[in-house]
């Protein structure tokens, strides 16, 4: 069984004259991500891996999920990879993930994560929103052989307020 767990980045700010990866997050990203990553440890936390965009905005969701999860940050892995918004990047670095790995935890973009989330999983959804969690598993043994699984876990913060 293997399962990805795909987070948005929180919501950010426009407020600041800085490149894209550089952007802030919001208060409400900072609250939002705090609401999401509290509500997916009451259900299942337990992770194998984490891996993020390197752009600040998912570095600092990350950080606070990992740490709502008492995950060790050392063991956090940033990727170019992720810093992609088609979503094909995302495919291809979730298909090559290494198979000892079975339950792994990526922070990235729109619409990268909708697209994903929409091939992988069998839950149609319009749009991820920011600092929403989704959770699809696959009933195979390595990352290589995923192709449908099965959407477990919706968590959006609009939901949970």
């Amino acid at each position: 069984m293997k399962t990805v767990i795909l987070v948005r980045h929180g919501k950010s700010s426009w407020e600041y004259r800085v490149s894209d990866q550089d952007r802030p997050l919001q208060k409400r990203g900072i609250n939002d991500a705090h609401l999401v990553s509290a509500e997916y440890k009451r259900l299942s936390q337990n992770i194998d891996s984490a891996y993020s965009s390197p752009a600040n905005r998912a570095l600092h969701t990350c950080m606070i999920f990992l740490r709502t999860f008492n995950y060790p940050l050392e063991k956090l892995r940033i990727r170019d990879q992720l810093y992609d918004f088609s979503g094909e990047a995302v495919m291809s670095f979730i298909k090559e993930l290494d198979d000892k790995h079975n339950k792994v935890l990526i922070f990235g973009h729109n619409y990268a994560l909708t697209n994903v989330v929409n091939h992988l999983g069998n839950k149609a959804i319009d749009n991820v929103p920011t600092s929403a969690l989704v959770q699809i598993s696959f009933d195979v043994t390595s990352w290589k052989e995923i192709k449908n699984g099965v959407t477990e876990h919706v968590l959006i913060p609009k939901q949970l307020r």
